[in-house]
């Protein structure tokens, strides 16, 4: 990669940031598509959060990835925000257009094609139960809404959190009660876990999000969890020969779009997820 004065920036914005993968994949992919721009990141405290918007209309940046804890607030910062980002009143993705920024939210529909390119399924008609609520999860429920899923099903320790996400899932969603959850799991054609239970920093609390025993062959799964790329539950539901896949897919996709956002190219997947997974090993 090559820096010059013609050298367009983007990056990500957070608190903390530095652990993300997101230059790793994003510069991957402007490489393999051989175009001028670079991907950084920005560590912004919340206190400078409007400062950094700022920054973004004084400097020309040309768009910013939004994580963490910023995906909220940064909503009332920005022009005009889609009717995703809207709806779930959280931005991941800024586009500046000649100083008119526009949030876009890329996360759910990010899982759609990660979960069609790794598993070839079409969520159209299918069952489909959530394990947590929070923002990843509010981001699927609304997608999987929007792409006419059979039934969003949510299991969740707050009821009320469940309730509030359910919202976003219109007329096919459902809470399910703790004593539904045997019958409800084994009608579902995909499982999703958004909670961060099998995460390498849960280590001694309970690393099965959901008891494995409960699906059998025939099911899909999803694990949102990117490190470890194999969870405690991903091992336990191939061993009951469940197929299950890992988030990393989903990251790569919601970049793959916001890559999209930025340069009007589609994304290359293939060479991002390999950047991804080399960093991840080595």
């Amino acid at each position: 990669m090559r820096i010059n004065g013609s050298t367009v920036l983007v990056g990500v914005i957070g608190n903390p940031v530095k652990h993300s993968l997101s230059p790793v994949i994003l510069n991957a992919a402007f490489r393999e598509a051989k175009i001028n721009w670079v991907y950084t990141a920005f560590e912004t405290p919340e206190e400078k959060l409007a400062d950094a918007i700022g920054g973004i209309r004084a400097l020309g940046i040309a768009g910013l990835s939004v994580t963490m804890p910023h995906k909220a607030r940064v909503c009332s910062l920005l022009d005009e925000i889609s009717d995703s980002a809207q709806s779930l009143g959280a931005v991941n993705c800024i586009v500046n257009d000649a100083g008119n920024l526009k949030g876009h939210n890329t996360d759910g529909d990010g899982f759609l094609d990660a979960v069609k390119h790794d598993a070839g399924l079409d969520v159209a008609g299918k069952k489909v139960l959530v394990i947590g609520s929070g923002g990843s999860a509010r981001s699927i429920i609304y997608s999987l809404g929007k792409a006419e899923a059979r039934e969003i099903a949510v299991i969740n320790r707050t009821k009320n959190k469940a309730l509030d996400a359910l919202e976003l899932a219109g007329s096919v969603g459902r809470h399910v009660e703790e004593n539904e959850i045997p019958k409800v799991v084994s009608e579902a054609d995909l499982v999703i876990n958004a909670t961060p239970v099998g995460m390498s920093d849960t280590e001694g609390t309970s690393s099965f999000p959901l008891e494995p025993n409960l699906l059998t062959k025939g099911q899909l799964a999803v694990d949102l969890i990117y490190h470890p790329i194999s969870t405690p539950w991903m091992e336990a539901l191939r061993d009951r020969e469940v197929e299950v896949h890992g988030g990393l897919s989903m990251l790569i996709f919601q970049a793959a779009k916001a890559f999209k956002l930025w340069t009007g190219k589609d994304a290359p997947v293939e060479a991002m997820r390999k950047a991804a997974l080399d960093e991840i090993e080595n």
